[in-house]
């Protein structure tokens, strides 16, 4: 950009364009530069997201352990990881870039064997936190999400049922 007109004020035209520079360097501070917008907190339910993800790896844990019981989890391991998918939607979280075979990383477990009713147990200890956990989301949650995190509820109960 050329400015062509004279300066006469006793300022050169250096003075004046690296004052307006500046000025200009000034203002450019007083804005978010990174995405253009204030952070915004954290979704309230970002523990319950956790929490679900963190189930969704104990049930593929659990049928890595006792493959005898693969065919009574994974339509509960299926309802769990429908769960994250919903709920990463709700907030606006993108969905996480899996692994190369499609599969998510599991734990090694840290005992040698467990037995069904070992794993079982763990189980329903975990849906039974899991149901609170969803219950309480869902009484403090604003009305729009009420529906999904009731039913997010009902179906960790129901689960317990099933693992008994």
């Amino acid at each position: 950009m050329v400015f062509t007109i004279p300066v006469h004020t006793g300022w050169s035209r250096r003075a004046v364009l690296g004052g307006a520079a500046a000025v200009v360097a000034g203002l450019a501070g007083c804005t978010d530069w990174q995405d253009g917008s204030d952070p915004s907190p954290p979704d309230p339910l970002e523990p319950l997201l956790a929490a679900t993800s963190t189930l969704v790896s104990r049930y593929e844990q659990a049928i890595a352990e006792v493959p005898a019981l693969a065919d009574r989890l994974t339509p509960l391991l299926a309802t769990h990881q429908e769960h994250v998918r919903v709920i990463r939607a709700m907030i606006g979280r993108p969905e996480p870039s899996a692994t190369p075979d499609g599969m998510q990383w599991v734990e090694p477990s840290e005992t040698a064997e467990r037995s069904e009713e070992d794993v079982l147990a763990e189980l329903r200890a975990a849906e039974e936190a899991g149901q609170q956990a969803a219950t309480d989301a869902c009484l403090a949650a604003p009305p729009d999400r009420a529906p999904l995190l009731g039913s997010i509820a009902a179906a960790r109960a129901s689960h317990q049922v099933v693992l008994r």
